[in-house]
């Protein structure tokens, strides 16, 4: 259920690489979070690289043009399994895919069961579908 939207530079990836990137970043949701394997959503935005600006806020992080920005829209996560989604993602997208951790920003954004509905106009986590 966490919906997940990649920012990328526009021609830093072909269609290979950018599956093995949304791949990756499900193989450490499914273990962080332990949603179902089919809990897949993923979008990909691709910016040109002028519209794109990912600085470091002070922290002397290096950048290229491989950058990603993470945003995650999820139901609330303890602290914990946060925390193991940065490292699992992190690690795993550099094996997998060649992105250094300093290439690799994430923001989270948690809301309530009511806020999702996955179709038929229905609000499947408060009617007890899901």
């Amino acid at each position: 259920m966490p919906l997940l939207h990649f920012h990328i530079v526009k021609g830093s990836r072909n269609a290979t690489e950018i599956r093995e990137l949304l791949d990756s970043a499900h193989a450490a949701m499914l273990e962080a979070f332990k949603v179902p394997e089919r809990d897949r959503y993923q979008l990909v935005s691709e910016h040109d690289k002028t519209h794109m600006i990912i600085e470091d806020t002070g922290l002397d992080i290096p950048r290229t043009d491989k950058v990603v920005l993470l945003q995650v829209v999820s139901r609330p996560r303890s602290k914990e399994q946060i925390t193991e989604f940065y490292r699992l993602l992190a690690e795993k997208l550099e094996k997998d895919c060649g992105l250094k951790s300093a290439d690799l920003m994430v923001s989270i954004v948690q809301n309530s069961d009511e806020h999702w509905s996955f179709g038929l106009g229905r609000a499947q986590f408060l009617t007890g579908d899901l």
